[in-house]
């Protein structure tokens, strides 16, 4: 059985929250939070040693939650204090969160 997989609307973490970002390359370079460490999902397990510490529980974004979600599940699983960024890179955009983008370009979410 599955570990839950904890979750906080992605909104309500502040625009410059240490969080990880496990979409893909081309997602990342196009738009992410400013403050996110990239680590695509395929490459999680033999990358979980590059997790930021953070005070308190480490928030795990994608574009709409739920590659995250499955990231949190396995975190969790493997004894990691973190949650998934609810709706994702869409609502934090939506929300005129703060965005850079590593394409020289406007940031966005594809």
């Amino acid at each position: 059985m599955q570990p839950e997989a904890p979750g906080a609307p992605a909104v309500q973490f502040p625009d410059d929250a240490v969080m990880v970002d496990v979409r893909e390359q081309d997602e990342w370079d196009a738009g992410h939070a400013v403050n996110a460490i990239h680590i695509p999902l395929a490459d999680l397990p033999t990358r979980v040693g590059e997790l930021p510490e953070v005070d308190g529980t480490l928030p795990i974004m994608c574009r709409s939650g739920n590659r995250s979600g499955r990231a949190v599940q396995w975190l969790v699983a493997q004894g990691y204090d973190v949650v998934n960024a609810e709706g994702g890179m869409l609502a934090w955009s939506a929300a005129g969160k703060a965005m850079v983008s590593e394409n020289g370009q406007e940031p966005s979410v594809t």
